[in-house]
């Protein structure tokens, strides 16, 4: 009986991975040690993130995960195997769901990636402000607002509707739902305006829905996401009890066999500025309702095999649940209604969601659109007649399907506006077929609107007007590279962000002028600008000369050109995330309250190497003076790029260490050097001489990690990054380090040289080992535009180039990254294979 048998093991008591994996032990020995095999069969079986089907708990799996004490088990594991061991020793079905809350309690505590102790960071106290929760709030209403005057150019919104699929005998056959004006479908019709309390009607608050392309599916998830925060924003920003925060992410984002809540985390973090720990918690805790946009993104057009990764997407979703762990977590996904089609083909789907889907505008919203943008008087409002003409003319279903969308209507409205003849665009043969006739239009359309866009957006800021000509091939050549990111993302494990087939991002542009070419001349750059940074380092300290010191110096040189190039040829520099403006008041309280704490560290520091030299270099004086203007100068910096964050912002020491370790190594090596110096003119011996250099090597690796949590996180006052921030404050702040570490080679300089020259071999130093080791992204970016305006590619002013194309329409900014206005627009002028 259940009441002789001891309780079963408790996981809570789990302080690491070893613990916690041990724990998974002692359950199997407390049910009766079940083998493996009837684990796998009681595990029953799972989709796996290609859209196969296999066994839970297979054996092999199984024996290898409970013999590892380093890697955190995965929780569709744990819940497999927890509820197989449950189930061998016939316990309680109706005590199962209580446990497996215990463990999967037991294994959030211990996932937490981010602290260097393995348990949850502390909540709020009950009903106090979460300030996490505010600032994603803030920042999510901003990014959602400017997506939407992006989409719409304006206010002006096209009436859309939607309904809900029945629960029995709704077929998916015709995923538009009509195409005249009654469009009657057996269903109950919403407009827009109700999909925020149809969301939340919704017991399950799970929601997938599907659109035509350009039926308006991001402009509906927008809708969801402001109506779902209105009344938090009325209340002041504060949730109430089990109030979620709906957040839009791009579909195109995800990684195949990337855990779905990593992800999500990272994407708060990575979007909007949020503390890595703070978004792992509001992810852990259900905090966040994700709006997973574009599931169609994901894979190539139908057609090219399954949607291998639309289909491990849902996987993640369907195991995605709530806080309990026993039902399914809200989520909401929109998908085009044919890639859908063939998902739900493939037997794929999001489990226990309402399916909805657009409605094609209706004559009577095509006609109230144009109303609302052409109003009687406006004067293009004869041009309005004669499209309510080409509607109900011989050809009239061939129009309306070439119009019944909104982003057709706004193809055709812009068109329009620029000076083109609604009769010339909306012309078709009243004998061909509607598809065709519809078709045919849409070509139009989509060849008029590059044209139309550049006659209605004069480049005046900047002088002469683009040419549509010039625009297209710009266009045309930044579509054909989002097809080859594209490739290049999927072939990656880990691909760094930005890289899908959809997101223009500033510093991942470079390939653009010639892959190998880039790369080639950023290595010689690079390769130059170590030798410049080391040559003015040996003009510098004097370095020439027999004995071991030099032999030691060349050595400490020839490694950080060695890692400087190494890092030149690295496939994908990365540009730290973008922050706003700091209020000037806070830099200058940053800079002051850091030059204070560097003072006496740098006294310090001098006094040090007074030791080590034995006065024989120089004296008490020079030692303290030195010293203390080197720590003050490196604290200030540290502290003005430091200001605005706090504790919870910053990167911890665990992931500077992972994210920028040969990076380090670089700043270690360059303190080393600078150590060297003065110990190799006080003819230091062995021991003094390896106690110094390696004490310069401790104190600049230091230091390179304090600086890289000061600049890194995001000031809490910030607004949303603009694309190019990123890439903007990459060699500011390469510069800002290396001249730091100029002023400490200046005063080491003074020893040897020359004020003038010391001064001189100190800047030059600064700057190029700035450049080569604190700005690669910067440069790699730099040199790939050069090298693709030389050719004859894009435009030497590429970036104002994309704030007109933002401007223009033809582009929109979507949080730190350029996207085309859209997909359909993006793949019109997406070149063939073999064309550039």
């Amino acid at each position: 009986m259940i009441e002789e048998r001891p309780r079963p093991p408790d996981p809570a008591g789990a302080v690491s991975t070893a613990d916690f994996v041990q724990s998974l032990v002692r359950l199997k020995q407390w049910a009766g040690e079940p083998s493996l095999s009837r684990l796998r069969s009681l595990g029953g079986q799972t989709t796996a993130t290609d859209g196969a089907t296999v066994d839970a708990l297979p054996k092999s799996t199984v024996s290898h995960v409970l013999r590892q004490a380093e890697r955190l088990p995965r929780w569709d594991f744990v819940r497999a195997f927890v509820t197989a061991c449950f189930h061998y020793c016939d316990y309680p079905a109706e005590l199962i769901p209580a446990e497996l809350e215990r463990w999967r309690a037991a294994r959030t505590a211990l996932a937490e990636p981010s602290a260097p102790v393995p348990r949850p960071p502390a909540k709020p106290a009950a009903g106090a402000p979460d300030p996490a929760v505010e600032l994603l709030i803030r920042r999510v209403v901003r990014e959602e607002d400017r997506a939407r005057k992006g989409l719409l150019g304006g206010y002006n919104l096209a009436e859309l509707s939607f309904s809900r699929y029945g629960e029995t005998g709704s077929q998916y056959d015709e995923p538009g739902g009509r195409h005249g004006d009654s469009g009657d479908s057996g269903e109950a019709e919403h407009d827009l305006g109700a999909i925020g309390r149809f969301f939340g009607d919704l017991g399950s608050r799970r929601l997938l829905v599907a659109g035509e392309s350009g039926a308006g599916k991001t402009v509906l998830a927008i809708e969801l996401v402001l109506q779902l925060l209105e009344p938090v924003l009325a209340a002041g920003g504060r949730l109430d009890q089990g109030q979620q925060v709906p957040v839009r992410l791009s579909a195109a984002r995800w990684t195949l066999g990337r855990p779905f809540e990593t992800w999500l985390a990272e994407q708060l973090a990575q979007d909007f500025g949020l503390a890595a720990r703070d978004a792992h918690r509001l992810v852990r805790d259900r905090r966040v309702l994700p709006v997973v946009d574009g599931l169609d993104e994901l894979d190539p057009e139908p057609g090219w095999g399954p949607p291998r990764r639309a289909i491990g997407l849902l996987a993640e979703l369907n195991r995605y649940s709530d806080l309990s762990g026993r039902r399914p977590g809200a989520v909401v996904v929109t998908c085009r209604a044919d890639r859908h089609a063939e998902l739900r083909a493939a037997g794929a789907g999001l489990d226990n969601a309402a399916l909805i889907h657009l409605h094609t505008l209706t004559g009577r919203q095509i006609g109230a659109y144009l109303r609302a943008r052409w109003p009687d008087g406006h004067p293009h409002g004869p041009r309005r007649e004669a499209v309510h003409e080409a509607l109900s003319g011989p050809a009239g279903k061939a129009v309306h399907a070439a119009l019944a969308t909104p982003w057709r209507l706004v193809l055709t409205v812009t068109a329009v506006e620029s000076g083109a003849d609604p009769d010339e665009l909306l012309r078709v043969d009243p004998g061909l077929d509607t598809g065709a006739g519809a078709a045919r239009i849409a070509g139009r359309l989509l060849e008029a609107y590059v044209p139309a866009a550049t006659v209605l957006t004069p480049r005046t800021a900047h002088g002469a007007p683009y040419q549509p000509d010039q625009v297209r091939s710009w266009l045309v050549l930044l579509a054909g590279h989002l097809r080859r990111q594209a490739a290049r993302g999927a072939e990656a494990d880990r691909p760094p962000p930005g890289l899908t087939a959809i997101d223009i991002v500033p510093h991942l542009l470079w390939p653009i002028g010639g892959r190998r070419r880039v790369l080639m001349a950023h290595c010689l750059a690079c390769v130059l600008f170590s030798c410049i940074a080391m040559l003015a380092f040996w003009t510098g300290s004097a370095a020439g000369g027999p004995g071991t010191e030099r032999l030691l110096t060349l050595t400490l040189m020839a490694s950080w050109v060695a890692i400087a190039t190494g890092l030149s040829l690295s496939p994908w520099p990365a540009a730290a995330g973008g922050r706003g403006e700091v209020p000037r008041r806070r830099r200058v309280i940053g800079g002051l309250l850091g030059a204070l704490a560097g003072l006496p560290v740098g006294v310090l520091g001098g006094l040090a190497g007074l030791l080590l030299t034995g006065e024989r270099v120089f004296g008490p004086g020079f030692a303290v003076v030195a010293g203390g203007i080197g720590g003050l100068v490196l604290g200030a910096v540290i502290g003005l790029t430091a200001a605005g964050r706090r504790g919870a912002e910053r990167m911890t020491v665990f992931e500077v260490l992972r994210a920028e370790p040969f990076t380090l190594l670089g700043f270690g090596l360059c303190g080393a050097l600078t150590g060297l110096a003065p110990l190799r003119l006080a003819h230091a011996g062995p021991l003094p001489l390896a106690a110094g250099v390696a004490g310069a090597f401790v104190l600049a690796f230091t230091l390179g990690v304090v600086f890289k949590i000061a600049t890194g996180g995001w000031s809490r006052d910030a607004e949303l990054a603009h694309p190019r921030e990123a890439l903007r404050r990459n060699p500011m702040i390469g510069l800002a380090f290396g001249l730091t570490g100029g002023v400490a080679a200046f005063l080491v300089f003074v020893m040897n040289t020359g004020v003038v020259e010391s001064l001189v071999c100190a800047l030059v130093g600064g700057v190029t080992f700035g450049l080569a080791f604190g700005a690669v992204a910067w440069a790699r970016t730099m040199i790939g535009l050069v090298v693709a305006a030389t050719r004859g590619l894009l435009p030497l002013r590429l970036w104002a180039f994309l704030d007109w194309a933002c401007e223009a329409r033809l582009l929109r900014v979507s949080g730190a990254t350029y996207q085309f206005r859209h997909r359909e627009f993006q793949d019109f002028l997406t070149p063939a294979d073999g064309d550039r």
